[in-house]
């Protein structure tokens, strides 16, 4: 996208490097700046804000998150909302599993147990914070 634009692009490490000059940013990007953080899959949200956090703490101003897929988890909803970001994808998790069932890949209890699935996640995770 950067490239199609002429635009800038930086990539962010899930941590700082362990050698050379220990970067988590790689590029050119500098306090004041703007940027759009582009995933390609969204599940608990955790590494993207992972690295929002990492631009942000290197003074940058990350104005959305855009992704091709998103589970549609309620707990990285939540972490966005909370992070006051605003989450474009390509497409979703219910999207999908609507799409396959209406094309008779999945049965109606086989898209019921994914959905399923995906909802249990946000449970199984305010279980394991207590």
């Amino acid at each position: 996208m950067a490239d199609r634009l002429d635009l800038p692009m930086v990539y962010v490490r899930s941590a700082p490097k362990a050698h050379g000059r220990g970067n988590q940013i790689e590029g050119r990007i500098e306090a004041g700046q703007q940027a759009v953080l582009v995933e390609d899959l969204i599940s608990t949200g955790g590494s993207s804000l992972a690295a929002v956090e990492a631009l942000r703490g290197a003074g940058v101003e990350v104005t959305a998150v855009l992704a091709i897929f998103t589970y549609n988890m309620k707990r990285a909803a939540e972490a966005f909302e909370k992070a006051g970001l605003s989450v474009f994808t390509v497409t979703d998790f219910d999207t999908l599993v609507s799409v396959a069932a209406e094309q008779g890949r999945l049965d109606r209890a086989q898209a019921d147990s994914l959905v399923a699935w995906r909802d249990a996640q946000h449970v199984e995770a305010a279980h394991a914070a207590r």
